[in-house]
Parts: structure tokens; C-alpha cells; sequence
């Protein structure tokens, strides 16, 4: 007959039942419709708005710099000229006439030319940046979408744990019902049990985080579960052609183009200092006759100005302000160059090593774990063992599994980042 229910005992039934039915909802979401990777990253790049608002802003430059390197619009003017104003109008006075005329102001060609090149390099930043932003989105998909691989798999190595568990459990229970055990041998394993159920949980709540973080990218398609099954990445090249690849990353492509934004502004404040042509044309008529009697001739009117820069306070600092931000522009690109290639030297030789120590778990350590739990079971079973040791041993063999999934999923985390910085998106 068996022992009456603790209370522990139901606390650690309440548990199990919350853990199975966590799992089981885990489960049905993503048998219903499993997101693999690719699917993952195609929904996230194709409902991002972020690169939607850097490409309109790409278009509103481009625009501009087609406006900038067209004239201003021409000015008409009308006028009333030398009209009395005591007394007579129009016809009193031979001087008096109405005018219409056009003005049209000439900026220096240098200037246009400099403004149109400034708008054109924005708009090539604002493209580069769009670009990058796909690579960093697809990035962030990745390592959701890791995240929630590595918690579908370790609540599988839990699960299968958990039932072995389980089965160790209602032996010792029914030993101690016969008087073969005491009370602390079946107390020890529905503790470890428990203990289980706890990760099971917290397991759980990891999938939970990482779908959360998904949905950011891929909206209601993270709520069906994921893949648990791991990427697939194209053969890695070596590392001098991922240097090579380096050089076409986005943001190097975005600073560069900022250095010609900065270098068409020097040259837009230094084109300043040209002068500016307005021309005038105007067309006079007057009313009346002179003393012979004849009709007042109409009378037409050009003139030409031009503007006298002068190499001021003023025009000196904008030029020297602009000869800092170019300075700036060309010292950026090359600490992102550098912070870059420092970025693929490191992510290249974390995939390295914790692709031997994947190896070495495969070919070592979890020989050696196995082989120690089935040992331990075997004894226990020829009552040659005591259940401590069986605990012990599942355990470590768990614990050992669940290591060299963390490792795997580090090392795809990390050729998830070699790819960022080298692979086309």
C-alpha cells in the first residue's frame, strides 16, 4: 500500500502538471505551423518599416539634388515709374510709364553643382543605411529565433530526463511501500524530480521571452512555435576572403558616403565666396504725347548685377566648420573599419573554438556521461548501487547535454554574426 500524499508531494504534482502542460502548449504551437529561419527572416525583412522610412528618405534626396542644381525661379516684377504725385498721371510727365520686367538670379555654377552633390551623397547614405538596417534585422531574427531553438531543445532533454525520473520515482515508492527503502530514498527522488519540473518551467519562459522578441519582427507568426530543427549555413570561406567581403559591409558603404556628403559641403561653403549674377530685363509703357505731337515711345530696360563675397569672420568659419565635419567623416569610416574587422576576428575565432569544444563533448564527454549514468542504473538495478548514485550520474549526463546544446547554439549565434559582416542580404 502506498504512503498517504504529502503535502510536498502534491505541491510537486501541481508543478509537473504546469510544466507538461507548458510543454504540450509549446508543442501544439509549433506543430501547427513550425517557422523555420528562412521563413522567419523573409516576414521580418518584408514588414520592417524602419528600411521603408531610409529608402523614402533616399527617394526626398534624390529629388533634391536634381532641385539643387536647377536655377532659382525667375521674379516679375510691376511697377509704376515716376508717377507725379502732386498732380497729372500717365500722360503728364515724359518720364512716367508703367514696367513689367524679369529678374533672374544666377548662382555660381560651382555652388549648384557642390548642392545637387551633397543631396545625391545623402540619398547614397541613406540607401547603404537601408541596406545595413536589412543585415542588423536579419541578425536580430537570428538570434530570437536561436534563442527559442535552444529552449525547444533543452525542454526535450529535461522531458526524456523527467520521464526516466519519473520511473525512478514510483520504484522507490514502491520499495518503500514493501519496507525495501526508507523514506528518504523516495523523498530524494521526487526532489530531483521537482527540481526538473522547475527547469521545465523556467524553459518555458525562455521560449516565451524568445517569441516575444521574434514578434517584434515577424508580428503573429511567432506564436506558432518555431522550427527546433538548426539552420542550415552555406560552407564558411577562409578567412582572408571574409576580409576581402568585409570591405562591402553597408555601414562602410553609408561612411563612405558620408565623407562625400561632408566633402561636397566644404565645397558648397568655399563656392560661397563666387559671386552670384542677377540679371534684369524690363519693358516700359508710356501714355501720351511729346510737344510735336507724336505718341511716347515705349521704352526698354537690361541691367546686370553681381554680388562682392568678402572672405569675412563669418565665411571663414562656415568654411573651416565644414573642413572639421569632412575631417570627421573620414576619421568615422575608419573606426568602424577597424571596429569591424576587430569584430570578424572575433566572432571567426569564437566559431572556431566552440566548434572543438562541440567535438570534444561529441567525442569525449558525453561518451563518458552515458556511459557513467548506464553504469549507475545497472548497479542500482542489481542493487549494487544506491539510488544517490543514479541521481548523481542523471544528472551530470543532463547537465552535460544541455552544455553542448548551449555550445552549438553559441557557435550558430556566432556564424549568425560572421554572416552579418560578410554575407550579402
Amino acid at each position: 500500500m502506498n504512503p498517504r500524499p504529502t503535502p510536498g508531494a502534491k505541491r510537486h504534482r501541481l508543478a509537473l502538471a504546469a510544466g507538461t502542460l507548458l510543454c504540450l502548449a509549446c508543442g501544439t504551437a509549433s506543430a501547427a505551423a513550425p517557422l523555420a529561419l528562412a521563413e522567419a527572416e523573409r516576414l521580418a525583412l518584408g514588414n520592417d518599416a524602419g528600411a521603408v522610412a531610409l529608402l523614402a528618405e533616399a527617394e526626398a534626396f534624390e529629388h533634391l539634388a536634381v532641385a539643387a542644381g536647377k536655377l532659382p525661379p525667375p521674379q516679375v516684377r510691376v511697377a509704376a515709374v515716376n508717377f507725379p504725385v502732386e498732380h497729372g498721371g500717365f500722360a503728364s510727365e515724359p518720364m512716367t510709364h508703367a514696367q513689367i520686367g524679369v529678374r533672374q538670379l544666377l548662382p555660381p555654377a560651382a555652388q549648384r553643382h557642390a548642392a545637387g552633390r551633397r543631396e545625391s551623397a545623402n540619398a547614397q547614405t541613406r540607401r547603404a543605411e537601408a541596406e545595413e538596417r536589412a543585415r542588423s534585422v536579419r541578425l536580430a531574427v537570428r538570434h530570437a529565433w536561436l534563442d527559442g531553438f535552444l529552449a525547444i531543445r533543452s525542454q526535450r532533454l529535461v522531458a526524456a530526463s523527467r520521464s526516466a525520473f519519473a520511473d525512478l520515482v514510483d520504484i522507490e515508492r514502491s520499495l518503500y511501500a514493501v519496507g525495501s527503502k526508507n523514506q528518504s530514498d523516495v523523498l530524494r527522488a521526487e526532489l530531483k524530480s521537482g527540481h526538473l519540473d522547475a527547469r521545465l518551467i523556467a524553459l518555458a519562459q525562455r521560449q516565451t521571452e524568445s517569441q516575444a522578441a521574434l514578434a517584434r519582427w515577424v508580428g503573429d507568426a511567432a506564436q506558432h512555435g518555431i522550427d527546433a530543427e538548426p539552420p542550415q549555413w552555406p560552407a564558411l570561406q577562409d578567412f582572408g576572403a571574409l576580409q576581402a567581403a568585409l570591405a562591402g559591409h553597408p555601414a562602410l558603404a553609408a561612411a563612405s558616403a558620408r565623407i562625400d556628403t561632408g566633402h561636397a559641403a566644404l565645397a558648397l561653403a568655399e563656392a560661397r565666396l563666387r559671386p552670384a549674377w542677377t540679371l534684369d530685363f524690363g519693358y516700359g509703357y508710356r501714355d501720351g504725347r511729346q510737344p510735336n505731337g507724336l505718341p511716347r515711345s515705349n521704352i526698354v530696360s537690361a541691367s546686370a548685377a553681381f554680388s562682392v563675397p568678402m572672405l569675412g569672420e563669418r565665411q571663414q568659419r562656415g568654411i573651416r566648420a565644414a573642413q572639421a565635419q569632412y575631417r570627421a567623416a573620414l576619421a568615422s569610416k575608419d573606426d568602424l573599419l577597424r571596429r569591424l574587422a576587430a569584430d570578424l576576428r572575433r566572432e571567426h575565432a569564437r566559431w572556431l573554438d566552440l566548434g572543438r569544444r562541440v567535438a570534444v563533448y561529441d567525442e569525449d564527454i558525453l561518451r563518458k556521461a552515458e556511459a557513467a549514468a548506464d553504469a549507475a542504473l545497472a548497479a542500482y538495478r542489481s542493487e549494487a548501487g544506491d539510488l544517490a548514485a543514479v541521481v548523481r550520474s542523471q544528472i551530470e549526463l543532463l547537465d552535460m547535454q544541455l552544455e553542448r546544446l548551449e555550445l552549438d547554439a553559441e557557435r550558430h549565434r556566432a556564424r549568425a554574426e560572421l554572416a552579418y559582416l560578410t554575407e550579402p542580404s
